[in-house]
């Protein structure tokens, strides 16, 4: 059990790199992230299509790869 948690840590661990790698950017340049950035702040819309997805997808990855974590955590504590 413990070394099937682990290769799914593993696995997790690379999806969720994919993941956030494939995420479309946010910023416009790099001068954009030390100007203060208040219109991206107020001015937010939901994400739709493909970006959506993604952040699902992340979301979804990072509770998964927290819980097999745990459950690591715990059968490595026995």
């Amino acid at each position: 059990m413990y070394q099937f948690l682990l290769t799914l840590m593993l696995v997790l661990s690379i999806l969720i790199i994919i993941a956030v790698m494939m995420q479309p950017s946010k910023q416009n340049s790099a001068a954009s992230a030390f100007s203060g950035g208040a219109t991206e702040l107020f001015g937010k819309t939901k994400a739709r299509g493909f970006e959506a997805f993604m952040k699902r997808a992340t979301t979804v990855l990072g509770v998964a790869w927290v819980a097999v974590a745990i459950a690591l955590a715990y059968l490595s504590s026995k």
